[in-house]
Parts: structure tokens; C-alpha cells; sequence
């Protein structure tokens, strides 16, 4: 598969996991900080508390980026009864968020450029799809996610953490000036 926009598609592939995780990473960190009520506190969005959007992210990283877009569709129904996927506390979402990016850092080593134009089986849809698909549909899903925990800080205002590609990836430290002798 020939590179997009001069990088190729594991480089591109690998930096939009790194994002991922830089942003999953920081709400993560913020609502295990959070007290156990507020945590899991009924949001009235699409996974109801700010705990349960952050397993149904994961869930997302999971199925996309350690099943389907390596093959492995056949083992997903023994996935769906893992109750690992679910879990219900902290430690729970730790160990559970542990293996889950694993998995992903897993799957960037196996990969190719060659693969990301590889047709993947998604049970539930009735297309085709491609290993590229695969990494892309997990990171808007994230973002969306991501979107719905922002609105829920917000709505007991409170600033959510910083989600924004280009601090996130592009920034670069400033260089300090050399000391003159």
C-alpha cells in the first residue's frame, strides 16, 4: 500500500495510536482520581458514567486493533463472554486497560506497510473492510467517546483534560538557548 501523504501507513498507524492512548491516557488518569461516586455517576450519555466510557474505549482499541485487524474474528465470540471486558473496579479498569494496550503495541509489531490495504471480516457489518479502516474507525470512536466525557466535565464545570492533536503530538519543547562562556 503506498503511502499517504509521504508517511507510511504503519508510521501513520502508530501515531494515531500514540494520540489514542495520550488522550485515553489522560482521562483515564483523571477519573481513577476522581472519588468512586462521581466515577461512576449516571452522565446520561451514551455509556452513562465517565468509568463505563472509559471501559467501552477500550472495548473499541480491543475488538479493532487486537482482533479484527489481525484476522482474529473467529475468536470473537469467546471475547464477548470474557467478563475481563467488564470490569467494575478500578483495579478491574487498570488490569484490564494493561492488557488491552498491549494487545494494540502487539499488533503495530506484527504489522506491515504492506497490510493496511488487507480486507478485514467484521461480523457485524455486511462490507469488507481494511486493516486502515480498522485504525481509523477505533480512533474516532475514541474521539466521540472522548467527546461525551468532555460534556460531562463540563457540565459540572470542570476543565477536562487536553485531548488536542497538535499539543498532544506536534508541539515540540522549545530548544533553550546555549550558555555562552
Amino acid at each position: 500500500m503506498a503511502p499517504r501523504n509521504g508517511i507510511s501507513p504503519l508510521a501513520e498507524a502508530k501515531e494515531l495510536v500514540e494520540f489514542n492512548r495520550k488522550v485515553f491516557d489522560r482521562y483515564y488518569r483523571r477519573v481513577l482520581r476522581l472519588p468512586w461516586k462521581e466515577a461512576t455517576r449516571e452522565r446520561e450519555t451514551g455509556h452513562h458514567t465517565l468509568f463505563r466510557t472509559l471501559v467501552h474505549i477500550l472495548n473499541v482499541q480491543e475488538l479493532w486493533l487486537v482482533y479484527v485487524v489481525r484476522g482474529r474474528h473467529r475468536e470473537l465470540p469467546a471475547l464477548w463472554k470474557d467478563e475481563r471486558r467488564q470490569p467494575t473496579t478500578r483495579a478491574g479498569l487498570i488490569a484490564y486497560s494493561a492488557r488491552v494496550w498491549k494487545g494494540v503495541d502487539e499488533t503495530l509489531r506484527l504489522l506491515r506497510d504492506e497490510d493496511f490495504g488487507r480486507r478485514v471480516h467484521v461480523p457485524w457489518f455486511s462490507q469488507v473492510y481494511s486493516v486502515r479502516d480498522g485504525f481509523y474507525q477505533a480512533t474516532f470512536e475514541e474521539a466521540h467517546h472522548i467527546g461525551e466525557m468532555i460534556g460531562a466535565f463540563w457540565q459540572d464545570d470542570v476543565d477536562p483534560p487536553l485531548m488536542m492533536w497538535i499539543p498532544l503530538l506536534r508541539s515540540r519543547p522549545k530548544k533553550r538557548a546555549a550558555r555562552r562562556r
